[in-house]
């Protein structure tokens, strides 16, 4: 029988990975976090600069045995705690000259079809990310068809989600439902309208699921406003979005609390909340891969990188931020 690869057996590829270095200047030094370490690539290109010093974290354990060998490498160079985004104050270093989130799922992830990620799985719903409370399959099995319906059309903007809760809740009826397939089966069923190859049409379905199991617009909001009190003034927060939920949290963060933000009118001066924003002019260049990045590593396809720059300004809690994502919020906090 075939054994199933170790996790760090996968290929690893770090998303616009020339991009972030070039934003984030490592040939000047510095103290950088990596949020997202997965398989160290951004880490191990941190440290290719001698005066560079790297705190990586992650909230999956797969990766923690990649993460200790470098480690030991550089002993006085990195360190690396198991940690969620919205964790990220533990931390006790402050002042990073960068703070690097790739918010995609790694190779490690995805390519495991024992951790329930790929359509093309047959194993057991999970798709928890590390250190989740639930399960996909606890879900599934668990959430009434309404509220199934309103996580599926949400958090994974799927037009049919009525129609696959509805499946979903039949299915159950006559047996759980435990596995990959079985769930890929009744999607297929429930979509109303021919799917093509280009798109899965378990794509929305299982983002949703995957987001609402890992709690990750709830992490994103925090973490990002953690890192915002972790930064030196001129700090960069640099931040590789996937869909449009991601990205829309991130360019309403970056919009609204910069030094640019829109004014209430044209007349009123342009520092009118010269000591409220977090960061400096905002420039809302969006950078994405290059074609050669896509047709080496087909996942980065859908990626969008922005970056900030963080304010002399004392932290201020970003409320606004939460109030314009509460729904998602309180999606995400519905008990299962």
């Amino acid at each position: 029988m075939k054994t199933q690869p170790s996790s760090q057996d996968f290929s690893h590829f770090p998303v616009m990975l020339s991009e972030v270095i070039q934003i984030s200047s490592p040939k000047n030094g510095g103290m950088h976090l990596d949020c997202t370490f997965g398989g160290g690539g951004y880490s191990k290109e941190f440290l290719k600069f001698q005066n560079t010093r790297v705190i990586a974290i992650d909230r999956d354990n797969a990766v923690v045995s990649i993460a200790n060998k470098l480690q030991k490498k550089f002993q006085k160079r990195f360190k690396f705690f198991r940690l969620k985004f919205s964790q990220i104050d533990k931390i006790l270093t402050r002042d990073f000259d960068t703070i690097v989130f790739d918010l995609g799922l790694s190779s490690i992830q995805l390519n495991n079809l024992k951790r329930g990620f790929s359509f093309k799985s047959k194993d057991s719903l999970d798709m928890t990310m590390g250190l989740s409370d639930i399960s996909a399959q606890d879900v599934i099995n668990n959430l009434s068809e309404e509220k199934l319906k309103l996580i599926i059309k949400i958090l994974g903007e799927e037009k049919d989600a009525s129609k696959i809760a509805k499946n979903i809740a039949t299915a159950r009826l006559e047996k759980k439902i435990t596995r990959v397939d079985e769930l890929v089966k009744i999607i297929e069923r429930s979509k109303k309208k021919k799917f093509t190859q280009k798109i899965n049409p378990s794509t929305k379905t299982f983002q949703a699921l995957r987001i609402f199991v890992n709690k990750e617009v709830t992490e994103l909001v925090k973490g990002i406003t953690n890192a915002s009190k972790l930064l030196k003034p001129g700090g960069k927060i640099i931040v590789v979005s996937f869909h449009s939920i991601e990205d829309k949290v991130i360019k309403y963060f970056f919009n609204n609390y910069s030094s640019n933000k829109s004014r209430p009118s044209r007349y009123l001066p342009e520092n009118l909340n010269d000591n409220h924003f977090l960061f400096e002019k905002y420039n809302r260049k969006v950078f994405k891969p290059s074609s050669n990045e896509v047709s080496i590593n087909y996942a980065s396809r859908s990626a969008k990188l922005r970056f900030a720059i963080r304010s002399k300004n004392n932290f201020i809690k970003p409320t606004d931020l939460f109030k314009k994502f509460r729904k998602f919020l309180e999606i995400e906090a519905i008990n299962v």
